[in-house]
C-alpha cells in the first residue's frame, strides 16, 4: 500500500517534528494505495485557541473509523478490505482507488495523518493520479478516516499532532504554540518566549510549506 504523509514518527524530539512527510511509500496487506473521500470534512478554524480548550475539542489519538463510499466497481471484499486498511491509519485521511484498475492496483493509495480529510483527500487523489495508467479514469476518494466518534468541532489535529498537543504542548509552562500546516499535515511545538514566530518558522522548516498557522496558543 502507498501512504502519503504516513504513520507517526517515534515520540522522541516531538517538539518541533510532525508526521511523516508526504511521499513516503508503505507495502502492507493486499498492497493497497488508499485515498478517501465523502464529502467536505469541517476545516480547522483559523482562530488559534488556548490549550484548555484544545484539549477539550480535539478527539482521542487512538482509534479511526472508516467511511466507504459505495463505488459500483467496488466488491465486498474491497469494501471489507478499505474499513480494515483504513482503520490502521492514523486521522485524518482518506483513499484514492483508480476506477479502471480496482483496489488491489499499485496506484491505489492512503493519504493519512492530515488535519482534516479534505486535505488527505487532495493528498490521496494527486498521488493516485500520479500512479494510475494513464489511459485509464481519474482516480476517485473511495474511503475516508476521521477519529472514532467524529463530529464537527471548532479544531481539527491529526492524530499525531493531538498526541503531541498532549505529551509536548503541556498544561503549564508559560508561552508556548502549537502551529499547523493543513496542506501537509506537519506541525511544530515551541515553548517560551516568542513561541508563535518560532513555531511558525519550524512548521514551515519541516513542511516547507506556506499555509501553516497558529492553531493553539497561550501567552
Amino acid at each position: 500500500m502507498q501512504l502519503s504523509n504516513g504513520p507517526a514518527k517515534p515520540k522522541a524530539n516531538r517538539k518541533t517534528r510532525a508526521a511523516a512527510g508526504p511521499g513516503s511509500a508503505l507495502t502492507r496487506g493486499v498492497g493497497l494505495g488508499l485515498a478517501l473521500g465523502l464529502g467536505a470534512a469541517l476545516t480547522a478554524s483559523a482562530a488559534p485557541v488556548d490549550g484548555k480548550d484544545a484539549r477539550k475539542l480535539v478527539f482521542k489519538p487512538d482509534g479511526a473509523e472508516v467511511a466507504v463510499v459505495d463505488l459500483p466497481f467496488l466488491s465486498e471484499t474491497d469494501r471489507k478490505t478499505l474499513v480494515v486498511v483504513g482503520a490502521q491509519q492514523p486521522y485524518y485521511g482518506a483513499i484514492a482507488v483508480a476506477p479502471t484498475e480496482g483496489l488491489r492496483s499499485k496506484a491505489t493509495l492512503a493519504a493519512a495523518n492530515y488535519h482534516d480529510v479534505d486535505a488527505a483527500r487532495v493528498a490521496a487523489l494527486r498521488g493516485c493520479d500520479a500512479a494510475r495508467k494513464p489511459e485509464g479514469a481519474p482516480c476517485v476518494i473511495a474511503a475516508e478516516i476521521r477519529p472514532k466518534g467524529w463530529e464537527p468541532r471548532a479544531l481539527q489535529l491529526s492524530a499525531d499532532a493531538t498526541d503531541g498537543l498532549r505529551s509536548e504542548y503541556g498544561r503549564r509552562g508559560g508561552p508556548r504554540a502549537m502551529a499547523i500546516s493543513p496542506s501537509t499535515g506537519r506541525w511544530a511545538v515551541i515553548k517560551g518566549q516568542g513561541a508563535a514566530s518560532r513555531a511558525l518558522e519550524a512548521c514551515a522548516d519541516q513542511s516547507g510549506a506556506t499555509d501553516c498557522r497558529i492553531a493553539v496558543e497561550d501567552r
